[in-house]
């Protein structure tokens, strides 16, 4: 870990780990091109919110034009939601910390995406078969996990514990945290209805 960053102890606030971010080339350059969180890419388009009122701050995109979003709220508490190009939004975590320890740590959104409506079970299974995949197309993933996490003072955490908290925040979309789009309309739950992609399956 460089010296300059050895100083800094553990980063917990929301604004801390984006300033680090933003600061740190190497790091920002990971995210975006391993773990497709780009802080660089922060328009999501006009109009969206959450069905409790709340304020919603764009803070990263992804390559299909998804959004990372920090949710306002009153007891200044900074939860995360995800829009994605596609329609569909919600809780991903409760802080930016935790949410980014599921986004390096494991393929979140094809997770809820095959997760057969949300089963918890289902997303476990969809999870490994995942990791696999990952591990098959970029060998260096657990080295660039290891490093993300070393400077942002974040925890490489198991993909079934991953699975856990993902499944949990999203549970928890309904009912102040649907997204909405400019004219009101709700955006679709984040838990896909599929076990498994429908042509090949994991093979």
């Amino acid at each position: 870990m460089p010296e300059a960053l050895d100083s800094l102890g553990a980063v917990t606030s929301n604004d801390q780990l984006l300033g680090l971010i933003s600061e740190t080339p190497e790091i920002q350059g990971l995210l975006r091109s391993s773990f497709s969180f780009d802080v660089g890419r922060k328009w999501c388009g006009d109009g969206l919110g959450l069905a409790s009122g709340a304020s919603l701050e764009p803070i990263a995109g992804e390559f299909a034009g998804g959004a990372y979003l920090l949710c306002v709220e009153g007891d200044r508490r900074r939860p995360v939601v995800f829009a994605s190009s596609e329609g569909e939004g919600g809780l991903i975590a409760d802080n930016l910390a935790d949410a980014l320890e599921i986004i390096i740590g494991m393929a979140w959104q094809d997770c809820l995406g095959f997760s057969g409506g949300g089963n918890l079970d289902v997303m476990q299974a969809s999870a490994q078969h995942l990791e696999r995949h990952l591990v098959r197309d970029n060998p260096e993933i657990a080295k660039e996990r290891a490093l993300v996490a070393a400077i942002l003072s974040l925890r490489v955490v198991p993909v079934a514990e991953l699975v856990i908290r993902l499944h949990a925040a999203a549970s928890r979309t309904e009912p102040d945290y649907g997204v909405t789009d400019a004219d009101g309309q709700a955006y679709d739950s984040l838990f896909g209805e599929y076990l498994e992609p429908r042509f090949g399956g994991w093979g």
